[in-house]
């Protein structure tokens, strides 16, 4: 974040009498300890117009949230692996409705549930192949141990898939672990959150015959200048934020049992959730995809490219409210869509946030979200560490403090 990009709020259409509305109300989570800190940006027109924190990084030795504070985006990352493989797309390297097991065949052979037990279970065959398209728009029947809602679930758990990967296993590994199990509908008939992100890092390793970091490195992050976003902070503990849960009464305590694994070096580049990035970072890669793909003369995309990306791809157009299976996700599902690697709002009065109809957004595990608004040039970032995302109402409260800061 450079001074160069910063503004007076009155002059990209914001009141910063209201903007401060944002801080007086997510002080009082820290005040009385829901959250240990948060940071925010709000930028508008190309220029940020609000950048603010208050509480720690690290409540108990008293470190507090800084410009340069690195936090764990886990999903936020799913929009930075969507538009490594839509690079690759735009040369030619493969096509939406292509089968995924062109690249990894293991996927060709892989069962889909039909009742039964976990025990013992009743499997059936695709009933037509599970496309790389179907990745990028969670239809593809795979799923994620944690959401503890079907049997295929609890296979992911048995298998060592709940948070993550299993120690020593790499992304190879895992997909092939993935394909082994079986799907929890047919390819294109439903929506259900789940790793295949993941699927799609491994589809960009193939392609490129590049390690998933190597190509981020190269293609996205070393273009865009995103010095601080990698698949760990063995380098930057120091401004590591540490990780929260809520206790019984919703109060932040830490939990170092997972979040100390961001100090270690990265075996399993998870492309569905594994990155760690700073807030200036982020919006370096909203700011590019809300400029049609570029920033300070970098091109990463075309600009029909994120157009193609930021519509509605859900079979029959339909929102996630009619297609959608019951289990954790990021965002509500009533009037929202999904493209390529975004959530898509369509329809704010269903969906009861304030939003434009086509903006694209997504949060991470810990809390952290974004959203970028083409109708009104605007992009926002939420940064904080408290598992899970669905302790609070953090998201669609801070889209009623950024719009209702809006005047022009």
């Amino acid at each position: 974040m450079t001074a160069e990009l910063e503004a007076d709020p009155s002059d990209v259409g914001l009141d910063a009498d209201r903007l401060q509305r944002i801080d007086t109300h997510f002080q009082r989570y820290v005040d009385d300890g829901r959250l240990p800190g948060y940071q925010v940006l709000v930028a508008r027109r190309g220029k940020i117009a609000h950048l603010s924190s208050g509480g720690y990084r690290d409540r108990e030795n008293e470190l507090p949230v800084e410009a340069d504070t690195v936090y764990r985006i886990y999903s936020m990352t799913k929009a930075i692996t969507s538009v490594a493989l839509m690079m690759l797309w735009e040369e030619g390297a493969f096509q939406l409705h292509d089968p995924v097991a062109r690249f990894l065949p293991a996927f060709a052979d892989t069962p889909v549930w039909n009742g039964g037990s976990t025990m013992k279970p009743a499997l059936v065959a695709q009933m037509a192949p599970m496309e790389i398209g179907h990745l990028f728009t969670h239809t593809s029947g795979l799923t994620y141990g944690f959401h503890y809602v079907h049997p295929t679930d609890e296979l992911y758990r048995k298998a060592g898939y709940e948070l993550g990967a299993p120690k020593g296993v790499d992304l190879a590994t895992a997909c092939d672990a993935w394909a082994g199990l079986p799907l929890r509908f047919q390819p294109g008939t439903r929506w259900n959150y789940s790793v295949a992100t993941d699927v799609l890092g491994r589809l960009v390793e193939v392609i490129s015959g590049q390690p998933l970091d190597v190509f981020l490195r190269d293609r996205i992050f070393t273009p865009l200048g995103m010095t601080e976003t990698a698949f760990d902070a063995v380098d930057r503990t120091d401004r590591l934020a540490a990780l929260y849960i809520p206790d019984g009464d919703k109060k932040a305590v830490r939990f170092d049992p997972i979040g100390k694994l961001a100090a270690r070096p990265a075996t399993f580049l998870s492309g569905g959730g594994g990155l760690m990035s700073t807030i200036g970072d982020y919006h370096r890669f909203l700011r590019c995809l809300l400029d049609g793909g570029t920033l300070d003369g970098a091109r990463i995309l075309g600009p029909r490219t994120i157009g193609l990306m930021g519509r509605n791809h859900l079979p029959g157009g339909v929102d996630l409210i009619t297609i959608a299976e019951e289990g954790m996700t990021e965002l509500g599902r009533e009037g929202m869509g999904f493209g390529l690697g975004f959530a898509v709002t369509l329809d704010p009065g269903r969906a009861q946030i304030a939003a434009s109809v086509g903006d694209l957004s997504w949060g991470g595990a810990a809390s952290t979200g974004f959203w970028l608004d083409p109708t009104e040039d605007l992009d926002v970032v939420f940064m904080t560490q408290l598992l899970p995302s669905t302790t609070h109402p953090l998201r669609p409260e801070l889209r009623s403090l950024v719009y209702q800061a809006i005047i022009d």
